[in-house]
């Protein structure tokens, strides 16, 4: 299941991220977004935890918990429509 994660504080590195989210499951992506120019992230990121269960756990666990003094909003990505 793909989440995407936001209101991330742009100090937050995909390691930290990626470490917060395996509490609850294997992840099998740890996408930060950033931005083009400036390499700076734009304050949200995609994690991918293959197991359903454990994918419900971390969003239920870390959705408006407060990471880097920021409270991060969790909830299932929707997919990309081509």
């Amino acid at each position: 299941m793909k989440l995407l994660i936001r209101n991330l504080s742009r100090s937050t590195t995909e390691e930290e991220l990626k470490a917060l989210f395996e509490k609850y499951g294997t992840v099998q992506s740890c996408d930060l977004v950033l931005d083009k120019n400036t390499g700076d992230s734009k304050g949200f990121a995609f994690v991918e935890i293959p197991k359903s269960g454990e994918a419900k756990a971390a969003m239920k666990n870390l959705n408006n918990k407060n990471v880097a003094d920021n409270i991060i909003r969790v909830k299932k990505a929707k997919d990309k429509k081509v």
